[in-house]
């Protein structure tokens, strides 16, 4: 379905209640823009449609930003919500009255706060992660880097690998890798006790509290205790440049961790810092996989060579854009 306007999550699966076909009739509406029967979770589908098309009628936000509203925090699913426009005598069931939703949907228009962030969920991959302003919204070009990691992976299941996730923010990509490799060690850290704490509660909503340690420290400093055998590292670090986030989108701008977004005046002094520490802290032979903005990909492989790392590869997004770059530590002589 249509995202929202972060581009940051895909469509949360819900269990609409589309039930019987009561006779037709004219949907009435209030001058609040809420059916009369506001305070219900029950309504009739032009009813519904009716609220929908004033919500959007001159007062700003985009159809798939309310779309998606009404899926995650209604539980209408795109593709049933446009099966109404066919139906509209139907009776829909909302998880929850459609008055906190146009509150919901007001408060987004006037403040830009991301619907993630009202809603308290972002679904990602096959997951709805916990989010709030503490910690970065998943984006979708992320998911990529869970793939690419896990084409590294000799041992199906991770028996014997160390994994490391730096910057894990809500946890996004260690709980991914932890439910794909089930026996191996996990590692995520992050500098923010808040988005810790999310990501502590998406791991155990995951079921995956036994697979992964959450780590308080700068990149790399907790993991000092395994430096030397970590055998794949993931990182989406803060990467735009501090000059190009006041032209960002207010949703991001105003809202999302300037500290998961700030990389400095070039932005990349997070991914200097991370590739400084790759060849103490990787085992020989291990990989170093780095998302970074659409323009920096010969800078990031420029540094990755430069500290010694080889089998260097630049890697394509969705829309063809290199948003990732990925290195090697040298392995150690006998096993080359």
């Amino acid at each position: 379905m249509p995202r929202p306007a972060t581009e940051a999550c895909e469509a949360l699966p819900g269990t609409p209640g589309v039930i019987s076909h009561p006779p037709s009739s004219e949907p009435s509406i209030e001058p609040s823009g809420l059916p009369s029967n506001k305070s219900s979770s029950e309504l009739q589908a032009s009813e519904l449609l009716a609220w929908r098309r004033q919500q959007l009628s001159g007062k700003g936000g985009a159809a798939a930003d309310l779309d998606w509203l009404l899926d995650l925090a209604g539980g209408l699913r795109w593709p049933d919500l446009q099966a109404l426009h066919l139906h509209p005598d139907r009776m829909v069931q909302l998880s929850q009255p459609l008055d906190r939703i146009k509150d919901l949907w007001q408060r987004h228009r006037r403040t830009a706060e991301p619907l993630q962030y009202l809603v308290g969920v972002c679904p990602w991959r096959d997951l709805d992660l916990r989010v709030g302003p503490g910690v970065l919204i998943p984006r979708q070009e992320t998911e990529q880097l869970v793939d690419l990691a896990l084409a590294r992976v000799a041992n199906a299941n991770g028996a014997g690998l160390v994994w490391a996730d730096l910057g894990t923010g809500s946890g996004a990509l260690a709980v991914a890798l932890a439910r794909a490799l089930p026996e191996a060690l996990g590692l995520a850290v992050d500098a923010s006790s808040s988005a810790l704490e999310l990501a502590a509660a998406n791991r155990a909503a995951a079921g995956v509290e036994e697979r992964f340690l959450l780590l308080r420290s700068d990149w790399w400093e907790a993991l000092r205790p395994w430096w030397g055998a970590v055998d794949l590292v993931v990182a989406n670090p803060p990467y735009i440049p501090t000059t190009t986030i006041d032209g960002l989108d207010p949703v991001v701008r105003d809202h999302e961790p300037r500290l998961a977004l700030d990389g400095g005046p070039d932005g990349l002094d997070a991914v200097r810092a991370i590739v400084a520490g790759a060849s103490a802290a990787l085992a020989p032979g291990g990989t170093l996989l780095l998302e970074h903005h659409h323009d920096q990909s010969d800078a990031v492989l420029a540094l990755l060579q430069a500290s010694g790392m080889e089998h260097l590869e630049a890697h394509r997004d969705l829309e063809g854009v290199k948003r990732f770059a990925a290195g090697r530590r040298p392995p150690l002589p006998e096993e080359r």
